[in-house]
């Protein structure tokens, strides 16, 4: 248990960085829109069910979330080409944009917080972040 234990406390170191780097950057953008970018980066076009359900978010709230980033150019809507009736959302080169941008300032408001860890400390991180990615990887397609 103590071992499951770590992995807790990582997701909420993780949840909490994500808190500094908001309030640092002085950013009021919702996470759930990083993470919806990132979900569609990283599947490709989704349904909106599917895009809340791997977001963490209701539908409802995924429709407005939605529709305030196809407002701003973040993301469009198109036919799905497996049912007519239905579309799905995909990221665009601006929402690409925005995504990398924000990462980018993740990036700046990180590195003095981190900027004396050994060569260890980061080896550890790396190692964790590669565990990490591998033991989900099956979430990347949307269908969690």
């Amino acid at each position: 248990m103590q071992n499951l234990e770590a992995l807790t406390d990582v997701l909420a170191a993780a949840h909490r960085l994500g808190r500094v780097v908001a309030r640092a950057a002085g950013s009021t953008t919702p996470a759930a829109q990083w993470r919806a970018l990132s979900i569609l980066e990283e599947s490709g076009p989704l349904r909106l069910g599917a895009l809340a359900t791997a977001a963490r978010v209701t539908q409802p709230g995924m429709t407005r979330l939605v529709d305030l980033m196809s407002s701003g150019g973040l993301v469009e809507k198109a036919p799905d080409p497996a049912d007519a009736r239905a579309v799905v959302i995909r990221i665009t080169d601006a929402g690409r944009d925005a995504r990398d941008d924000w990462f980018a300032t993740v990036r700046e408001v990180l590195a003095p917080r981190f900027a004396n860890l050994t060569d260890d400390d980061w080896r550890a991180i790396h190692t964790t972040a590669a565990l990490l990615s591998a033991r989900t990887a099956e979430l990347t397609n949307g269908a969690e």
